[in-house]
């Protein structure tokens, strides 16, 4: 990005209060880079988000989707954000139904009664997909609280306990993310059960920090809580930014929940320059 003379347009949306910034490269090539993603996160020098969504073409899908965190990481897997998208090309289209490609694979989108759901996929549960160092029985993880190891993409860590509140979130997200056991980091979840098939979460996202929500999160807390007898197949989760609904069917776990477009800009051709 430190040759070009040309501003570059974007937007920023939420879902439940988790925030992201979309780049809509279709047609043209990708163009974020780890120092973009990076100094767009900064919320003091940049734009600010959990994670950034850059929309490319894709021959075998209605588009494709990369994922990056405000680390200038990648991200394998955004629920959240994806489900942002899915809203805004549904708008500009008038379609009910997309299918998005992803480093996870052909996702489907669809508006069912004016909310936008997507599949992510089916939970990943053997020790090696999740990814974990070496292996081990997921539903039962051999750190402290006995956490769930679920892959949605990208790798979870579900605690749960008798109240997600009295957590010390940052303590304890920012010590399992970077656990051994995990190669790739983790993102970390705690639950509590609220009430029959509904879940209280908090969210350590793995190269963000705490977050409002998380959708991949939210879908690996589901199946954690299923997998634990605590639920059954479709949850409510509270977050601290607002309600999502996991729906784990024979195809995969189905999120919704709400969407909404904050406002539309573009970056500088001097921020842009800096880089």
């Amino acid at each position: 990005m430190t040759n070009t003379a040309q501003s570059l347009p974007f937007r920023k949306m939420h879902g439940a209060g988790n925030d992201f910034v979309i780049l809509d490269s279709r047609g043209r090539d990708r163009v974020t880079t780890p120092n973009l993603a990076a100094a767009l996160g900064d919320r003091h020098r940049g734009v600010g988000f959990d994670q950034l969504a850059e929309l490319h073409d894709a021959g075998n899908a209605d588009l494709a989707l990369d994922f990056w965190n405000s680390d200038g990481t990648m991200a394998g897997a955004c629920g959240n954000a994806t489900r942002c998208v899915a809203s805004m090309v549904m708008d500009e289209t008038g379609r009910d139904a997309l299918t998005i490609r992803t480093a996870r694979g052909l996702l489907a989108a669809e508006r069912r009664n004016g909310r936008v759901w997507v599949n992510m996929g089916p939970p990943l549960t053997d020790w090696d997909k999740i990814p974990l160092s070496a292996p081990q029985d997921s539903l039962h993880l051999p750190l402290d609280g006995d956490p769930v190891g679920v892959g949605m993409g990208n790798p979870h860590c579900v605690f749960i306990t008798h109240d997600a509140e009295k957590v010390a979130l940052e303590e304890q997200g920012a010590r399992v993310e970077r656990d051994p056991l995990f190669p790739e980091r983790t993102n970390v979840e705690f639950i509590s059960l609220l009430g029959e098939d509904h879940l209280r979460m908090r969210v350590w996202e793995r190269g963000t920090g705490v977050t409002l929500a998380c959708g991949s999160g939210a879908c690996a807390a589901a199946v954690a809580a299923v997998r634990r007898g605590l639920t059954g197949p479709r949850v409510v989760l509270d977050l601290d930014g607002g309600r999502l609904e996991a729906d784990w069917r024979d195809d995969g776990v189905w999120l919704t929940g709400p969407v909404a477009e904050v406002f539309r800009a573009e970056l500088t051709a001097e921020f842009l320059a800096g880089l």
